[in-house]
């Protein structure tokens, strides 16, 4: 899956919490938001510089940041959910994400693993070809 594949699969799955994503799927996303992120910070520091309390721009909480960081917090918990399925876990292992710092790692580490083989409870395994049917 292409960068832009990635980022276009996660807006039109905005709070698809069924299926499943594959691991690259999910990289490319988290890419794409870092990246966008940064933009707003860098606009927020720019645009707002005065207006807002500066210490709230430095740390990254700008009026952009804030609109934007609320836009995707459901589909950001979508996507953690649907890989958790390709790893053929229950997307409610995504509240492991409230224990500090154990459950980020926990999270970490079934993110970067590889898709569970063949066909599981959520679905069929995005990473093998569809056969086409005549």
């Amino acid at each position: 899956m292409s960068f832009g594949q990635a980022v276009s699969a996660f807006f039109s799955n905005y709070a698809n919490f069924r299926g499943r994503t594959r691991r690259s799927g999910y990289w490319w996303a988290a890419l794409f938001l870092v990246i966008a992120s940064l933009v707003l910070w860098f606009v927020d520091l720019q645009l707002f510089s005065g207006m807002w309390p500066q210490e709230l721009l430095e740390q990254g909480s700008g009026p952009l940041s804030i609109v934007f960081g609320l836009a995707i917090i459901i589909p950001v918990l979508s996507l953690g959910v649907r890989r958790l399925h390709d790893t053929g876990r229950s997307g409610w292992w995504v509240l492991l994400g409230l224990i500090p710092l154990i459950g980020s790692i926990v999270l970490l580490v079934f993110y970067v693993q590889d898709s569970q083989p063949g066909a599981n409870a959520y679905g069929p395994n995005p990473k093998e070809a569809q056969s086409p049917t005549l």
